[in-house]
Parts: structure tokens; C-alpha cells; sequence
């Protein structure tokens, strides 16, 4: 079996070795290679950033040479880097030195973490980021701005709930922007509103620019800092690689100007790691295609050229856009996106962008969202004919059950985040029921309909964590602890299955499973060595397991051993 692999590495050219030497043998290892023929190795031989020979002990100790060095993996279970293929990493890492809100069970604990921090900050200072979830408070409610008005009349305020598609703001970030009941509602978004027509202080989806637009951005030096934030937490996580999906509102287009200076400034300095596949905003296509800029133009550390659309906004904010109405709010079937709202305009831009080679995903969370997307990308495909575009569904959240065999007849990739099913399994019922829900993260029927899963986190939304990720796949116990066998359990995943997502589907739905996904002679060795083996042990323990290793290119760039 190993020879097999290691006659292959010999046998490929070996342009990327600089001197002809195996710079580092990682040997006692039980590697899990992604090679469905040979998935199970010892030992690699690494050349340069890449990997040169994977085989058993005897046969890569063989390769080494006076000057190589050697890693011992000490019989661990190793794996290739995790990618993850859904972040939005500078408000991630932003979020991490901002108020914490996540895990605050009450009205009470909401306002005292907002106080709190308020007190560390100095006067006319933005408090944003947050991630609160109303669903854990009791009673369920929306807050508003008066919840948080008198403990921050300094401070404008604009914290989020946990999936981004709302905001809170106080009422001095109202004042600053400019709003008040004569407001007009916004295309694609909701300014919540009292029984007297004033705003609450939440507004949804597109309504958010209302507020964004008078946040003063942020500086050369918050960005790095945030960045570099962003990366440590990635990296102690073992995420090699990551997909950012960048930004929303009106400010998108600067965010993400900044964000990919930050990113190459960083890079210029070798402060930067972790790779990183950075989207653009579908409505701001025109930037790349004017320079005739595709998919995947950069290096192995940051490439550009693709794009992110939405079709609606979220299910915690009712702002998900379904054929029917929700359970419990009979008169809201959710809406489209502000860039959905014109659908010609849309498909418009989808096309203009597919024709330049721009490669697309779209984030879509209701059943009519999905579909729509569905329809839209079959149209592509009729009328620009066949080609290798790895278009992809952010989500593909709730699904009729005639859309997920559409999935692989149209080879679009349904980009998926597992920790939200078992997140969003305490109350989603509530909102669509039960039927409706029996085809909601529908990671098994997808699967099994020949479609490909990539998988990732949603991070901010979600822990980066992979272990967490592959848990929820693999269990789907809810983080409430009501479905020990797993909310709707015949759409568990195995571990393999899971890995396969997070490492060779990710990297495919990027486009770049030439060089990643796999540990295999020529391809990048990007690596993260586990406190445990996920392949072997109960899965609702895989929660605990920790990377204790993660090597990036060859190099360890992040260790916990002794």
C-alpha cells in the first residue's frame, strides 16, 4: 500500500524542491491521507512547502539526509489542515477584543455585560460586534435600545446578534446616524418599530446601512490587530486555510479593501500564516472584471477573484425568505435580499460575473431562496453551457425535498455549517415546524444525492473550532441538551465523511484541490496532528479532542507539546 504512494512521489517532477533535500520526515504518525485508495500512512517526507512521499516509517526514514530534520508525531492521529470554507475573519477577530454577548441568558446579564464594558471604554467610542441570541433569554424577546440607553450615554452602540443579520443600536448611535420614526423602511431590510412607529433600536438585513454608514472605519493598525486576532484563534483551532466571505452593507466594498491590504501588509512583514481565499461582493464584480482579475489570482497564501451574493437575510432574525409563512408569525414569509429584489438586475450580475470567470456563492437560508438560486444557476448553465464553475450555496439551509437532488444534477456545492443545526435545532421548529424542518441542514439526503459538501463555520456566527464542527455533524445533539440522539438523527454524518467535507470538499468548493485536501505527494503540507483519534472514539466525545500540533507548509506554527 505505501510503497505504491511513495513510487508516485518519486516518479513526479519536483520543481518545488529548492536543493533537491527532504527538509522534514514527520514520522510514528497515524496519518489519515484522503486518498480513498491508500488512506491510511506513518510517515510523510517533506520538500520545500510540500509534501514529497508519504509511505511508512522504514520507507520515509530512507529519504532523510544529514540536514533533515524530524518530526515525531508519537502515534497520533493526524489529519490534512481543516478549511473553512465559510468565515468572516476580520469581524472574528474584531469580535474577540469586544464585548462578549454570546453566552448572557437574560435581559439582565445582556445589560450588565453592555455596562460593563462601556466602563473600560472611553467616551464617543463605538461598542460593536457582541453576538447576543435572544433565543436564550427568558422570556424570548427582542431588545431594544432602552434596555441599554442609560449605561451607555458616551458610547453609540451597535451590537449584533449572533448570525449578523440584525443589530442593536442605543440611542445615541441612532441620534449620530440620523434616525428616527419619519426613517423610511429600507428595500431588502426592517427597522423594527414600536406601536407608535418608532424604531426599537434593531434593524435587519439591509436596514443596517442606516446605522453603518456613520461608524468610523477602522485604522491600518485595527485591522492588523484584528487580523492577526483572527489568525492565533484559527491556528490553535487547526484551521490551515480559510474562506472570507467579507463583508455586508454599504461600506463593503472599503471593508474589503482594507481587510486585503491588511492581509498583504501582513504577509509583507511574515507575520501571515493562515491561507486565505478572500470573496467580494457580487454587486462590486465590476472592480475584478474591469482588470480582468479570475478566480484564484494570487499565491498560495492569499488569492482573489470570487465572488459572494445573497438571496435573503437569516431564520433567528425572520428575515429567511420561505414559500410559506413562518409557524409563528403567520403574516411573514421572510423577503429577498436588497440584491435579490431585482431579480433581473441579479441574474444580470450573476451572469456577467460567470462569463468573466468569477467563480460564485450565494448565501440562501429559506426554501424559496434556495430555490431561486437553484433556478438561477440551471439558467446559467443552459445558456452559457457547461463548464467548471463550482458555484456553491452558502447554507442551502431549509430545502424543499425536490431541490436537494438538484444539488449534484447542477454540480452546485452546498457550502455548510454543521454547529448551526445543532444550535439552531433548541427552536427552529418553532419558526417552520416540523415538517418543514425534517429537510433543514440536510447533510445526509444532500450527501447521498451525490452533492458535494463543504464545510465550514460561519465564524464570527460559530466557534471556528473543527472539532465542534464535526461534532454536530456526527451527533446533532443540540446544544440544549433535548436530543441526545440527535435532532432528526437520519441526517448524521460519519467522521470520515465529515473530515472529507472539511478538508477535500473545502478545498474543492475554492477551487484549489490541486494543492490542498489532501496529504499527497506534491501537495502543500498543511497538517494538524489531534490530541485523539475522531476515527476510533465514541463521537459525542470528538468535542473534547484538541490540535495539539498544527504545521503550515512544512513549518510548525503552532504547538501545545512539550
Amino acid at each position: 500500500m505505501h510503497k505504491a504512494l511513495l513510487w508516485m512521489a518519486i516518479s513526479l517532477p519536483t520543481p518545488f524542491l529548492a536543493s533537491g533535500q527532504v527538509d522534514v520526515v514527520a514520522l510514528h504518525g497515524k496519518i489519515w491521507t484522503e486518498n480513498p485508495s491508500h488512506p491510511e500512512a506513518e510517515a510523510m517526507a517533506i520538500a520545500g512547502h510540500r509534501i514529497l512521499a508519504v509511505g511508512t516509517d522504514a520507507e520515509i526514514r530512507k529519504l532523510a539526509g544529514p540536514e533533515t530534520k524530524t518530526l515525531d508525531l508519537g502515534g497520533r492521529r493526524v489529519v490534512p489542515g481543516f478549511n473553512d470554507s465559510h468565515v468572516h475573519f476580520f469581524w472574528g477577530g474584531q469580535g474577540l477584543a469586544s464585548v462578549q454577548l454570546t453566552d448572557a441568558k437574560s435581559r439582565k446579564e445582556f445589560t450588565d455585560r453592555i455596562a460593563a464594558f462601556a466602563r473600560t471604554q472611553a467616551s464617543g467610542t463605538w461598542i460593536t460586534n457582541g453576538n447576543w441570541d435572544e433565543q436564550k433569554w427568558s422570556p424570548v424577546e427582542l431588545p431594544t435600545h432602552e434596555w441599554i440607553d442609560a449605561v451607555t450615554p458616551d458610547n453609540p452602540v451597535w451590537v449584533q446578534r449572533s448570525d449578523g443579520h440584525q443589530m442593536l443600536a442605543n440611542a445615541l448611535a441612532m441620534k449620530l446616524a440620523g434616525v428616527d420614526r419619519n426613517t423610511p423602511d429600507i428595500v431588502g431590510g426592517t427597522i423594527v418599530r414600536d406601536g407608535q412607529g418608532n424604531p426599537t433600536g434593531v434593524f435587519k438585513d439591509a436596514a443596517k446601512d442606516l446605522i453603518e454608514r456613520v461608524i468610523p472605519p477602522p485604522t491600518d493598525a485595527q485591522v492588523d490587530a484584528a487580523l492577526l486576532t483572527a489568525q492565533k484563534y484559527a491556528l490553535d483551532n487547526g484551521v490551515t486555510s480559510v474562506q472570507d466571505m467579507g463583508f455586508t452593507g454599504g461600506h463593503a466594498a472599503d471593508m474589503e479593501a482594507r481587510v486585503v491590504r491588511g492581509y498583504q501588509r501582513l504577509m509583507a512583514e511574515g507575520k501571515w500564516h493562515v491561507r486565505v481565499a478572500a470573496r467580494f461582493l457580487l454587486p462590486d464584480a465590476a472592480r475584478l472584471q474591469n482588470l480582468g482579475i479570475m478566480t484564484n489570482f494570487g499565491n498560495d497564501t492569499l488569492v482573489i477573484g470570487s465572488l459572494k451574493a445573497f438571496a435573503d437575510g437569516s431564520l433567528g432574525s425572520a428575515t429567511a425568505w420561505f414559500l410559506q409563512p413562518f409557524d409563528d408569525q403567520p403574516g411573514n414569509s421572510g423577503l429577498p435580499s436588497d440584491e435579490l429584489a431585482d431579480p433581473v438586475k441579479f441574474y444580470s450580475e450573476l451572469k456577467a460575473a460567470d462569463l468573466a470567470g468569477n467563480h460564485i456563492a450565494t448565501h440562501a437560508i429559506g426554501d424559496r431562496a434556495n430555490k431561486t438560486i437553484l433556478d438561477m444557476y440551471e439558467r446559467l448553465e443552459k445558456e452559457d453551457g457547461p463548464a467548471d464553475r463550482r458555484l456553491r450555496i452558502e447554507h442551502a439551509q431549509h430545502l424543499r425535498p425536490e431541490d436537494i437532488p438538484r444539488f449534484a444534477k447542477l454540480h452546485v456545492i452546498a457550502s455548510v455549517q454543521p454547529y448551526h443545526a445543532i444550535d439552531d435545532g433548541r427552536w427552529a421548529e418553532t419558526r417552520i415546524g416540523h415538517e418543514r424542518a425534517e429537510t433543514t441542514y440536510a447533510f445526509k439526503s444532500l450527501l447521498d444525492s451525490g452533492a458535494t459538501l463543504a464545510f465550514g463555520t460561519d465564524w464570527f456566527v460559530a466557534p471556528i473550532n473543527p472539532m465542534l464542527t464535526i461534532y454536530a455533524a456526527t451527533t446533532r445533539r443540540t446544544l440544549d441538551g433535548k436530543h441526545p440522539e440527535g435532532w432528526f438523527p437520519q441526517q448524521k454524518l460519519t467522521v470520515e465523511q465529515s473530515v472529507h467535507a472539511y478538508t477535500m470538499g473545502s478545498a474543492y468548493a475554492e477551487s484549489q484541490d490541486d494543492i490542498k485536501g489532501s496529504l499527497a505527494p506534491g501537495k502543500l503540507a498543511d497538517f494538524d496532528v489531534l490530541s485523539d483519534d475522531i476515527f476510533h472514539i465514541d463521537p459525542v466525545k470528538i468535542k473534547d479532542v484538541t490540535v495539539v500540533t498544527t504545521v503550515l507548509g512544512g513549518e510548525i506554527v503552532r504547538s501545545s507539546l512539550k
